[in-house]
């Protein structure tokens, strides 16, 4: 009854329990690999930030202010776009504030994490004096590597699933599963679970099961094409901003192809919010990424902080972090960046 199967290439996971407890507290696999997540993103793009001249530190500071404004930016899009959950008749007001802490078993919105920490960046880098596309190229990488790790947080919630399906990469999930955990009822009240699902159940290890697309998975493999491709090319990449761009274009347009097949989705309207919002991404990566070719095109310059294979700093004889620092180029945010800068930029189009 706690089994997830993919019947369509032979994988059976025959327990798959949300979580466990430790001295009679429960922990949700959800919410301990979304901290692993965070983890993992922090190493890599401090490492990554070294390669261009920012320091462990920078990216250490930044984490410890973005960790509880993008919790709570993903948690607020949720419930501000799916309200009904939280708010209503019958539903009192400690229930409702209760509903809405309670992250345990899910209900953070990617997209209001990645607002919310856009915002902390841009305070962050004026504060510190930090380039910031320079900045969010390297960030980037946690980001998608956060992402990953999140849609694996949702396997275990089983959610973030998309229509029914007899393909072979159809999940199947346990009837009797969603009817003991008393989410059918929710789950077919808001369409998630559709009367197409329950009309084309598949026996699979002796249990009836719905057999839906997975979603979450698709994700989290066009995430991690997008993270390998970054990795390959950001040797290559021509101007600072580049590879964040790069991946806000790319996640856009995976992320409202994949939304499309959802059941799940958060609604405004008529309209699914995610493809709404990755429109947006789209159109945004996109101008950017042409504004930017073109000038190089034209023989203009846009600053850069090409990736090297030896580290700027820490480690090398005779340096250390704040000698760098002290050449390194700065931005307060505006369109005024330090001598370092201008002068990456004006090599910018020599650079492969």
């Amino acid at each position: 009854m706690d089994g997830i199967y993919f019947p369509g290439i032979g994988i059976s996971f025959s327990n798959v329990p949300e979580g466990f407890t430790i001295f009679g507290f429960q922990i949700k696999f959800y919410g301990l690999i979304i901290a692993i997540g965070f983890v993992l993103a922090l190493i890599i793009a401090g490492r990554e930030g070294r390669h261009t001249g920012l320091g462990d530190e920078d990216y250490l500071d930044y984490w410890l202010w973005m960790i509880i404004p993008t919790i709570l930016g993903a948690r607020i899009y949720y419930i501000l776009f799916n309200l009904k959950e939280y708010v209503g008749e019958g539903i009192s007001f400690g229930e409702s504030l209760r509903r809405m802490i309670d992250i345990r078993n899910g209900g953070l919105a990617i997209y209001g994490g990645i607002i919310a920490g856009v915002l902390v960046s841009w305070i962050y880098t004026r504060k510190k004096k930090i380039y910031l596309p320079q900045f969010a190229d390297n960030i980037t990488y946690g980001i998608l590597i956060g992402q990953i790790m999140g849609r694996w947080g949702n396997f275990f919630n089983r959610e973030v699933f998309g229509e029914y399906t007899s393909g072979f990469l159809r999940m199947g999930i346990p009837v009797d599963y969603l009817k003991s955990h008393g989410t059918m009822s929710y789950y077919q009240s808001n369409g998630i679970v559709t009367d197409t699902m329950l009309q084309n159940t598949e026996m699979i290890n002796g249990q009836e099961c719905i057999t839906v697309m997975p979603s979450f998975l698709l994700e989290g493999m066009w995430n991690l094409a997008l993270l390998i491709f970054l990795f390959l090319y950001r040797k290559r990449k021509k101007f600072d901003g580049e590879l964040s761009m790069i991946y806000i274009l790319g996640y856009g347009i995976g992320r409202f192809i994949i939304e499309g097949n959802r059941t799940d989705s958060l609604m405004i309207g008529p309209l699914k919010v995610s493809q709404v919002v990755a429109i947006f991404c789209i159109v945004t990566g996109l101008a950017v990424l042409i504004r930017n070719y073109w000038k190089l095109h034209s023989g203009k310059t846009v600053p850069l902080h090409p990736w090297k294979k030896e580290l700027p700093y820490y480690g090398n004889a005779g340096s250390t972090g704040e000698d760098a620092k002290d050449t390194d180029a700065k931005s307060s945010g505006d369109d005024t960046v330090g001598d370092a800068v201008e002068e990456s930029g004006e090599k910018s189009d020599k650079i492969d």
